[in-house]
């Protein structure tokens, strides 16, 4: 049984930068692959940004972030954090932090393949 924490989430203007902490407790950190997703109001939960289990050697974003946010793990402290740059209003969303049983060093979007789940951490971003 994995618990998982997110932290850092807040009220932020376009531009600006925030750094989500997602920390984990239980289990083998590095046997799950994680990831990132987010849900804005009245949409679906969405794939944010993904890490391969244990050195964390392969990565995915969302093309909406890609270049803007990276995902990174720290196994010594077992927590994966989303850095995110350059906010835009569209990012206001709850983001939730996710983890999975990994085999294999493939980052999965899809999130029914994640068992884990945080209880979210608000973002809003103000124009």
């Amino acid at each position: 049984q994995v618990h998982l924490v997110e932290s850092g989430g807040g009220l932020v203007q376009a531009g600006d930068s925030l750094r989500l902490s997602c920390a984990a407790s239980g289990g083998s950190f590095t046997s799950y692959g994680m990831a990132w997703f987010r849900q804005a109001p009245g949409k679906e939960r969405e794939f944010v940004a993904g890490i391969s289990r244990s050195d964390g050697a392969n990565t995915r974003s969302a093309d909406s972030v890609k270049g803007r946010f990276t995902i990174s793990r720290d196994n010594g402290k077992n927590t994966v954090y989303l850095q995110m740059n350059s906010l835009k209003p569209e990012d206001t969303a709850v983001y939730y932090c996710a983890a999975r049983i990994a085999a294999l060093l493939t980052v999965v979007v899809d999130p029914r393949n994640y068992v884990y789940w945080g209880q979210g951490t608000q973002v809003t971003v103000s124009s």
